[in-house]
């Protein structure tokens, strides 16, 4: 029986100290097992494998699927589409409901699956079956005049639009006004590893289980989407995720593939399945950020201080299922300004879904709201940070809340002293080296702090007082093995190495997704509440075989408090004269994210952070033909990321500080904050290097040539 333990504050000991990472001989040796990797030892025995056959048609009904050739291939042995299919007794997920029924929602959507002896053979039975389908008009490009649609939240389940005070009459009478739109690009998740699952069932006690590997973010979350689509109950699901080769929110949920694995594995009379994604698969399939368009306008006094804030947001979602991304929320809560009003529309097209993609919301949204804060600076000739200071807010402006912990301001000067921002000319094309203009820029960066309920952990003594602490949780490459190893070393009073922690399994105790910067304070603080309440029942000295679960009870200070994280970014451009290359050779973060666990893992995540934000400055860019309906960049040749030779002088720093009423580590979440504001001062710079104010992200060299 789980039951809510109210938590104190550790006494840390290992706890914000350096701590090796846990898994790092497996990675290393190559015997970490990934979601397609597992054998007879897992269970594992005589696997088919499952290739995917894709829509080649935006919107129709697939008429026909001939398969004889496949099937005459000598080693494929089924091939499954819409009228072959296991059904479901769950249809609602459009995004799951897959070989249903002959309509075609997008394209590249699954219209059949191929199985076979070897994964080759699987490929070239997929290649020769052949679909006919009866085509439909389709829709699938964003403009500003069809994203017109309200949603009735945008995610997770914030309010749409706000709109507080009178904005046009505060605009009105505004002495400086800012009003440009601003664009972000489509973006996908490309993790080292591509989605992947293994998936058998068997039959125990009289009832059918379904037993899964899946490289996923959140293996109890895979059992709730799946358990009722299948008509199961959740303990017919096991799903485990042992290693996980990141995700960057795109395995935050289950996608089409998971649910192809399920129903392949269901007509295979026990054999399991092996269904892993291709990478240019990757770009239909599995989740991606939505563009956007941003529509500001900030009206301030000749000082800058704020008086008004709008930001108006257009991008899109996929007709099949719903998803709206939260682009105008950090304008709600990032400056003091009396007058503020927000809202989301979108474009309702015939394409994959849009999912979950580092910060969500908040880095489109903080790219756009921070170049605009820049254009304001110019106008009031006021210096960057000066301005941001000058508006920074005494309570929260969403909630009214007071902020428990805001120190942007301390961000933002420790970041300027550290890049020297005081030698910073005040004009922009001031500096020239050579054939090189030289510029800097800042932009302020912002994350919820979250924890999530319904996480619980068990903690059971073993003998030579070593402690085994069970969590259902997801490392998805972050090193939360580790940290938790720390936090339940401190919470039981004894070194890391006497802790065996188990994790990624849904015989665990439930635990939230990797997500939304959540995991260490929502699972780290239930793994302290099960380890206080096993002290408190069993003493120091406990009997092997005793054991405990728990979960944190609810935090009262979180209905009284704001809880965010703040950072600064600074960024160093220059912008060749002639050509318009682009180079970054200075990029640093000052951050305020509570105390943090362990300094290897956490500089590991905000530098990660950075880089990937100068990708989705520089580079980042999806393209979609909205002739056909499919991203025409589906390869890592085509769809450009930072490499090494674009990641000069990065680095990341966090003040000394621990947030103890929010977690009783004292610690907030650092998985996101990284990459927001990242993408705009990089922007920044590049128009205090040229004086070019570019407003649409990457940025190009096109953009500079006079």
């Amino acid at each position: 029986m789980t039951v809510e333990q109210q938590t104190t504050p550790l006494r840390v000991h290992s706890v914000g100290s350096r701590l090796d990472r846990v898994d790092g001989i497996e990675k290393v040796t190559g015997r970490a097992t990934y979601a397609v990797e597992h054998g007879e030892s897992a269970g594992i025995v005589d696997p088919l494998h499952v290739w995917l056959v894709q829509s080649t048609v935006a919107r129709g009904r697939v008429v026909g699927v001939d398969s004889r050739a496949a099937l005459a291939h000598p080693d494929v042995v089924g091939v499954v589409d819409h009228t072959s299919s296991p059904r479901l007794a769950d249809t609602d997920n459009g995004e799951l409901a897959i070989l249903q029924d002959a309509e075609v929602h997008f394209r590249g959507q699954i219209v059949a699956l191929v199985l076979a002896e070897t994964p080759e053979a699987a490929r070239e039975g997929a290649a020769l079956v052949e679909v006919s389908y009866d085509e439909e008009p389709h829709e699938a490009e964003l403009r500003e005049d069809n994203a017109t649609h309200r949603p009735d939240s945008v995610n997770p389940d914030m309010d749409t639009d706000t709109d507080e005070g009178d904005v046009d009459a505060a605009l009105a009478d505004a002495a400086i006004v800012v009003e440009q739109s601003y664009r972000t690009a489509y973006e996908h998740n490309n993790p080292l590893e591509p989605h992947a699952t293994t998936a058998w069932w068997t039959e125990e006690d009289g009832r059918d289980v379904l037993s899964m590997f899946d490289s996923s973010q959140g293996v109890h979350g895979v059992v709730q989407a799946l358990a009722p689509m299948l008509a199961l109950d959740p303990d017919q699901v096991r799903v485990r995720a042992p290693y996980v080769g990141g995700g960057f929110g795109s395995k935050g949920e289950a996608h089409a593939h998971v649910m192809a694995a399920a129903l392949a594995a269901r007509t295979t009379g026990g054999r399991p399945v092996r269904l892993a994604v291709t990478r240019q698969q990757m770009f239909a399939l599995t989740g991606y950020r939505t563009a956007t368009i941003s529509h500001l306008r900030l009206g301030a006094d000749a000082d800058g201080r704020l008086t008004a804030i709008e930001h108006r947001v257009q991008e899109q979602t996929s007709r099949v299922r719903e998803f709206a991304e939260q682009t105008g929320s950090p304008a709600r809560m990032m400056y003091a300004a009396p007058h503020r009003r927000t809202s989301h529309r979108l474009a309702v097209l015939d394409v994959a879904v849009p999912s979950w993609m580092r910060a969500p919301g908040e880095m489109p949204g903080m790219y756009a709201h921070e170049v605009a804060m820049d254009e304001l600076a110019v106008s009031c000739g006021v210096d960057p940070i000066e301005l941001r200071i000058r508006n920074e807010p005494d309570t929260d402006p969403e909630t009214g809340k007071p902020f428990n912990d805001r120190r942007l301001p301390d961000c933002l000067r420790r970041g300027a002293e550290r890049f020297g921002w005081s030698s910073r000319p005040s004009e922009p094309r001031a500096t020239r080296d050579g054939e090189w203009w030289v510029g800097t820029g800042v932009a302020s960066a912002t994350y919820p702090a979250m924890r999530m309920p319904g996480n619980a952990a068990r903690v059971s003594a073993l003998d030579g007082g070593r402690y085994a602490v069970g969590i259902g949780c997801v490392d998805i490459g972050t090193g939360a093995r580790t940290v938790l190893t720390q936090i339940a070393a401190d919470a039981l009073g004894v070194p890391p190495d006497h802790v065996d922690l188990d994790i990624a399994d849904t015989r665990l105790p439930p635990a939230s997704v990797a997500g939304g910067s959540s995991g260490t304070s929502s699972w780290g603080s239930a793994i302290v509440a099960a380890a206080q309440r096993f002290r408190a029942d069993h003493g120091d000295r406990p009997d092997a075989g005793v054991e405990t679960t728990a979960s944190a009870a609810a935090d009262p200070a979180a209905e009284e408090y704001a809880f965010h994280s703040f950072g600064a970014v600074f960024a160093e451009a220059r912008v060749h004269r002639w050509t318009g290359e682009i180079r970054v050779p200075r990029l640093l973060g000052a951050y305020s994210v509570g105390r943090v666990v362990n300094p290897v893992t956490a500089r590991s995540q905000l530098v990660g952070g950075l880089v990937m934000g100068l990708s989705a400055g520089l580079f980042e860019e999806s393209w979609r033909d909205p002739r056909f309906g499919h991203v025409v960049t589906q390869d890592l040749a085509t769809y450009h990321v930072a490499s090494h030779a674009d990641v000069l002088d990065v680095d990341a720093e966090w003040l000394d500080e621990a947030d103890e009423l929010f977690t009783p580590m004292g610690s907030r979440g650092i998985g996101e904050i990284g990459i927001v504001g990242t993408a705009a001062a990089v922007a920044n710079a590049t128009h205090h290097a040229t004086g070019v104010r570019v407003r649409s992200i990457p940025i190009t060299a096109d953009r500079f040539l006079e």
